[in-house]
């Protein structure tokens, strides 16, 4: 009964609007001293040192520095720019854009946030100015905005990396396919969308010379250079995570002061300010959740589940299926990162069990997540194109939002029912 009444306390709290590393550490704390008495004062603060003494989790605030110092320059704005000239050509080519834009930005931020504000607050004026529906212009940057979660660097592949003793860099690799295919996905649909309902958006009027497209090259050159440099020293093994997100966070700088000169002494002690705010928060949860972690372990919950699922003689796609959906329904009322801490510890000996890779099951819930930030109420990608798109309305947001969360879905039930898609590229490197 302990667990369960410690489970319960969890959910009370964070029920009544606790902060989330509060009610993962108190509840953690409760149990480890319903299990081991006193001694649970000393696991408690080992067990939260002991994950955050980890030299992966360095990267964790280098790379939300590095989108925060790119968040305060046009390369977003370029990024859509360059993707329209090189794509009017098509129907619908505008909300298409914005899908190669944020994926683009989400290359160089891994910030779901900054990648919707950035090409959000630029391309749903100019799709609403130039005939397109709302509901498009809404749902394609809400929903591509959430592809810097999955496409390298993304800090829940770091978050997860650090819970699951997963390799990062392996895990960045791994993101690489999954991301690829979700944006070709949304952009097709898109593509057939328009096709049966052109009301929605217009065919466009303008023409981009050659010359044109590739003079708009000219002004995203140094975003296409960082993530060369940062993921190229990642993948070619040149560099560590942790060390390339110091040479991504060095480079942003470098854009944002010297090549747009954007910062003042004042937005960059504001930038600072802010990524300390964001990394401390993200860092409590993380050991608070570690605690946490520790205390189901010591009681055999995992375990229990585990056996549970498995002498049930369930399919083993059924318990796969299972999963995803509780994903899913938890990520409509849990923030990201915190699905990831405190799933991770319960649900990965399962995985585990069944025969699945921990790196699969790793892409596999980031890709979770990309649903869990656009659906209500804790989809924080919804909010955050409200803040930068007064004009639209969060219901209007959210509704349009429901059909690319289906195609999301199926994205992730094709990783999910064949592996082999998300792990044959860190097989080869």
């Amino acid at each position: 009964m302990e667990p369960i009444l410690v489970l319960i306390a969890l959910v009370t709290m964070i029920g009544l609007g606790m902060p989330i590393f509060l009610s993962l550490g108190v509840a953690g704390l409760v149990g480890l001293y319903l299990a081991r008495g006193s001694m649970a004062f000393f696991f408690a603060p080992t067990s939260l040192f002991g994950q955050l003494n980890v030299f992966e989790l360095i990267a964790l605030p280098l790379f939300i520095l590095m989108g925060s110092f790119l968040g305060a320059t046009p390369v977003g704005s370029n990024l859509f720019q360059a993707a329209v000239r090189w794509l009017n050509w098509l129907r619908g080519s505008l909300a298409i854009s914005s899908v190669g834009a944020s994926a683009m930005f989400g290359a160089v931020s891994g910030v779901s946030l900054a990648g919707v504000a950035a090409v959000g607050s630029i391309a749903v004026p100019q799709m609403l100015e130039r005939g397109y529906s709302r509901s498009l212009a809404a749902g394609s940057v809400v929903s591509a905005g959430a592809l810097a979660m999955l496409i390298p660097p993304s800090v829940p592949l770091i978050i997860y990396g650090a819970v699951s003793s997963v390799s990062v860099a392996d895990l960045f690799i791994g993101g690489i396919v999954p991301g690829i295919v979700l944006a070709l996905a949304l952009s097709v649909f898109i593509y057939i969308r328009v096709q049966f309902n052109p009301d929605e958006a217009p065919v466009s009027s303008q023409h981009f010379s050659w010359r044109e497209r590739w003079q708009s090259l000219a002004n995203i050159w140094h975003a296409v250079l960082l993530i060369i440099a940062v993921l190229g020293s990642i993948y070619t093994g040149f560099a560590t995570p942790s060390e390339a997100a110091g040479v991504g966070a060095m480079g942003a700088f470098l854009i944002a002061a010297v090549v747009f000169r954007s910062l003042t002494w004042a937005k960059t002690l504001e930038i600072l300010a802010s990524t300390a705010r964001i990394s401390g928060a993200i860092l409590l949860i993380i050991g608070c959740a570690k605690i946490f972690g520790d205390y189901l372990n010591m009681v055999r919950v995992p375990q229990m589940l585990t056996e549970i699922l498995t002498a049930s003689g369930l399919p083993t796609w059924a318990i796969l299926l299972a999963v995803m959906i509780l994903l899913v329904l938890l990520g409509m009322i849990v923030d990201a990162v915190s699905l990831i801490v405190v799933t991770t510890p319960v649900l990965l000996p399962l995985i585990e069990t069944l025969g699945y890779d921990p790196l699969w099951f790793g892409i596999v819930m980031v890709l979770n997540l990309e649903i869990a930030v656009v659906t209500p109420p804790v989809g924080l990608n919804l909010y955050a194109l409200r803040g930068v798109c007064p004009q639209l309305s969060v219901e209007e947001i959210i509704r349009s939002a429901l059909p690319f969360v289906a195609v999301q879905f199926l994205v992730l039930m094709l990783f999910v029912f064949f592996p082999s898609l998300s792990l044959w590229l860190p097989g080869m490197m």
